[in-house]
């Protein structure tokens, strides 16, 4: 598996009645932000430009790009309602944390 491939896609839905797409990598990730309109970046957004870049420069982990892309995604409103959002539980997570 590619280093910069996330370990789940994050759906998102780029505008009411277009089909809900997946962005599986950091890559795709980056051309998405990057085509993001100036007028609408902030701080979640260049949190999330920055996780990416830093993801393929080996500054931060593909997780945390994943993560701080799967957030800008979610308080943009872009995120699929069936989507899993990274690294919110684990597997055992429920159990362990009861024990």
């Amino acid at each position: 598996m590619d280093r910069l491939q996330f370990e789940v896609p994050v759906r998102i839905a780029p505008a009411p009645g277009l089909p809900v797409e997946e962005i599986y990598s950091v890559e795709q990730a980056l051309d998405f932000l990057q085509d993001w309109p100036k007028r609408r970046q902030g701080k979640i957004y260049e949190a999330a430009f920055n996780a990416c870049f830093g993801a393929t420069v080996d500054v931060a982990s593909t997780e945390e790009a994943c993560r701080a892309f799967a957030t800008f995604c979610r308080v943009s409103g872009l995120l699929a309602r069936d989507a899993m959002f990274p690294g919110k539980r684990r597997a055992g997570t429920h159990r362990e944390a009861r024990a």
